[in-house]
């Protein structure tokens, strides 16, 4: 992680008028280098601001705080995908503005060996988003046919419906979802230990409601892109009766990088 102070005139609204520099992402270049307008905010020309052989991609913004819409994540986010298609990015956190090209370049200078390292870390790395869904019913099922423990304490259950105790059904209720616990974490290790030999890093991030049990990110070298492709469909389709693989990428190394800039007002 890398932190640099930075100050920031909230209370002038001279610095707002004269407009600031909405930073996408960091990339090794020497040359001024225009990527178009595509930036956020309405499609501002994105361009380099330099310092040595490092560059900082940005747009021109007025100073302000950019709420996480959808189109202003979605236009953040396409800058720096067009960018890696040329370049290794350090992406920057949504929102990150400057209030001039004067301090994009003293934050390049004074965090010139961080980035460098940063960069040397990630070259020709992009990622890969994996999320993984399950059928919890087709998992239940397949549980039920696998788990002889599991399979004669439903069939007593069911034959004595009548005089089948609470007990009984409780014991069931624990011993399946002990069961499926068991399952998941089968099936994430089994994907990982599958990915891991086409993968460089991974990282995994918190699952999001009941269905899921996965959700990772990959960095990949860019040359083994396709064997990560194949990887991926050759572990969906061993697990396409009970899995559902949604499969995302190439992003910036948005999980493998953290850069945080703490934001200063000036005195």
């Amino acid at each position: 992680m890398t932190e640099q102070p930075v100050p920031f005139h909230t209370d002038s609204a001279e610095a707002a008028e004269a407009g600031g520099k909405y930073v996408y992402c960091i990339i090794r270049h020497d040359r001024v280098r225009d990527f178009g307008p595509v930036g956020i905010g309405g499609g501002r020309r994105v361009y380099t601001v330099h310092h040595d052989d490092l560059a900082a991609v940005v747009s021109d913004t007025p100073i302000v705080i950019y709420d996480p819409t959808r189109e202003n994540v979605l236009a953040h986010e396409f800058v720096n995908e067009t960018v890696m298609r040329e370049f290794t990015v350090i992406p920057m956190s949504f929102g990150t503005v400057f209030r001039s090209e004067d301090d994009v370049s003293e934050l390049l200078r004074s965090t010139y060996r961080a980035f460098t390292d940063v960069l040397d870390k990630m070259q020709d790395k992009i990622e890969f988003g994996l999320k993984v869904l399950w059928d919890r019913e087709k998992v239940v099922a397949k549980i039920e046919q696998e788990n002889d423990e599991i399979r004669r304490l439903k069939d007593e259950i069911t034959r004595n419906a009548a005089s089948s105790t609470y007990f009984a059904r409780m014991q069931l209720g624990r011993l399946v979802e002990g069961a499926m616990e068991e399952a998941g974490n089968r099936y994430v290790a089994d994907i990982h230990d599958a990915l891991k030999s086409v993968a460089v890093a991974s990282r995994s991030n918190k699952v999001i409601g009941d269905r899921m049990i996965a959700n990772a990110a990959f960095l990949v070298d860019r040359k083994r892109e396709k064997e990560f492709d194949d990887v991926v469909r050759e572990i969906s389709r061993k697990y396409e009766d009970v899995l559902t693989f949604k499969y995302t990428g190439p992003w910036p190394p948005y999980n493998f990088v953290n850069i945080k800039l703490k934001l200063e007002k000036a005195d």
